[in-house]
């Protein structure tokens, strides 16, 4: 196998990751966009619900016309809700489940550790392996279709120590880490909102019990209804539980960092484990995403 054969290989993969890649975030956005509209639809229609209830008294017209539209977007929240089913949830976390496999088996190829230590045989393998992975997941072809392969030079890894920069470091520094802030940053904030709607709703229903303002306790219970709506959209979004695991995935590959900086003169058997290592970490991280996401 000539270096120019090789090079095209990994070339190759490497624009199927990209397309992968592309397709897990198309369906990530449309799951996300799909929940954040039924949302808004649910809050919508609760809120327009009432105001047309109030607004019925002295003018028929525009107490009729929010009615209708508190019904559309009454109507509207459960067919938005659909393209976030459990089915396309799965859909998207087994493509990017895909595009990290072909990910990880392009670094462990360039690393030349591992089941790449021959140089002879290591680009048919990679090509049989990658193959391997859309093969199982044929079924999620169709939302490849359409998608060409970005524009990107190969990763610049040769041998382990730019693996570890470039690969693991990366992983740890530029991904798990900011990514668990910003998970702590959307817990922290959900968490707000729900004690604003809450004490919302408590002043709103002690006014109305103490000065007898009617109109007061029906929106009261609007302010329950929009609070209970978000904290199961919090729900839903995970926030908490994607914090957790990528806590769990940057300590765990930390760890087997420090390890690895421990040992004093590694082996190429020693090497090639060690890479295996963290991609099965990272690997992990998708199938628990997976499990958790689509089983309640």
């Amino acid at each position: 196998m000539t270096v120019t054969q090789a090079h095209m290989t990994m070339q190759q993969v490497w624009d199927q990751q990209s397309v992968w890649s592309q397709s897990a975030n198309k369906l990530k956005r449309s799951v996300e966009t799909a929940r954040s509209r039924s949302l808004a639809s649910a809050v919508a229609a609760g809120v327009l619900g009432t105001a047309a209830a109030q607004t019925m008294g002295w003018s028929s017209r525009l107490g009729t016309a929010l009615a209708f539209v508190a019904a559309l977007a009454a109507g509207m929240s459960p067919v938005l809700a659909l393209r976030a089913s459990p089915g396309r949830m799965s859909d998207w976390i087994r493509t990017r489940a895909v595009s990290e496999a072909l990910k990880g088996e392009v670094y462990t190829f360039l690393a030349g550790v591992g089941p790449y230590e021959d140089r002879e045989t290591r680009a048919a393998l990679l090509t049989e392996r990658a193959g391997r992975f859309r093969l199982a997941a044929s079924d999620l072809v169709r939302h490849t279709a359409g998608i060409a392969a970005e524009a990107r030079t190969l990763p610049p890894v040769v041998g382990i120590d730019t693996y570890i920069d470039l690969r693991l470091r990366h992983q740890i520094d530029t991904y798990y880490r900011p990514k668990a802030a910003l998970m702590q940053r959307k817990v922290e904030l959900f968490s707000k909102v729900e004690l604003a709607f809450g004490a919302a709703g408590a002043l709103l229903a002690a006014t109305a019990g103490t000065f007898a303002v009617g109109g007061l306790a029906a929106w009261s219970g609007v302010v329950a209804s929009v609070s209970i709506a978000v904290t199961a959209h919090g729900i839903a979004q995970r926030y908490a539980y994607q914090q957790l695991e990528f806590l769990r995935t940057a300590e765990e590959l930390q760890q087997l960092l420090d390890g690895w900086r421990a040992e004093t003169a590694p082996s190429t058997e020693a090497t090639g484990t060690f890479v295996s290592k963290c991609e099965h970490v990272i690997s992990i991280q998708n199938e628990a995403w997976m499990i958790r996401w689509t089983v309640g």
